[in-house]
């Protein structure tokens, strides 16, 4: 039997919830399909699931930027809060392991040396110092965390990059979550309704931000880089 579970999604001040198979959102979630409708049980999102209260077409547009039920539910599934089985758990735990070792690994260096930090080191660090990895935070907003524990252990050096992004008001709800995932120290909400934020995160993951903020921006996002 398949079980049915409530899939959520929460900006500054709105929540939008799915009805989602758990093995289907999972599989999805970890890319073993790719159609997200395929993972829904009813073709809605919902202000309050449990209730029945349907969020309506003009908040759609407002924090998705779209009323497309496919993509709205790529969104909530891919960054959203998705209850997931105990195997399943424990596969995702290993999998954050294994990114937030390969994050230290290429993005800091042993200040005694100069030298990267090999992944075996850092994973022998983390086993050391006893770290607890949660598997529903992303490997990002972990990792300052978990340097903090190994730092003790391993000398670990980080470059930080230092961000100005200013996000259009038609995106600036359905970025805020990948902005706190890259570490936003500070946020302002402009007078034309777009979002204004300071981000510090490891120099090594700019690549991969830009990637995530184009896409949800269409390119339209404004980043300076700070000295």
């Amino acid at each position: 039997m398949s079980k049915i579970v409530i899939a959520k999604y929460h900006t500054s001040n709105e929540t939008f919830e799915i009805f989602v198979d758990a093995d289907l959102a999972y599989d999805f979630i970890t890319g073993k399909i790719s159609d997200s409708l395929k993972a829904l049980d009813v073709e809605e999102v919902f202000k309050d699931a449990k209730k029945g209260e349907r969020q309506s077409p003009e908040k759609l547009n407002k924090v998705f930027n779209t009323t497309d039920m496919a993509k709205i539910a790529e969104i909530i599934l891919k960054n959203g809060d998705v209850p997931i089985t105990t195997e399943q758990k424990n596969r995702l735990l290993e999998e954050k392991r294994k990114q937030i070792i390969e994050i230290i690994s290429k993005n800091s260096i042993d200040p005694r040396t100069n030298a990267p930090n090999p992944p075996l080191r850092v994973e022998n660090a983390m086993k050391q110092a006893k770290v607890t990895i949660n598997p529903f935070k992303s490997a990002n907003e972990q990792i300052e965390e978990v340097v903090k524990k190994i730092n003790m252990i391993m000398p670990i050096k980080f470059t930080n990059a230092k961000l100005v992004v200013t996000i259009p008001p038609e995106f600036s709800n359905r970025c805020y979550g990948l902005l706190k995932q890259f570490g936003m120290k500070s946020e302002q909400w402009l007078s034309s309704g777009a979002l204004q934020a300071n981000l510090e995160f490891p120099a090594g993951m700019q690549t991969d931000f830009f990637d995530k903020l184009n896409k949800l921006t269409q390119g339209k996002a404004d980043v300076k880089i700070m000295t």
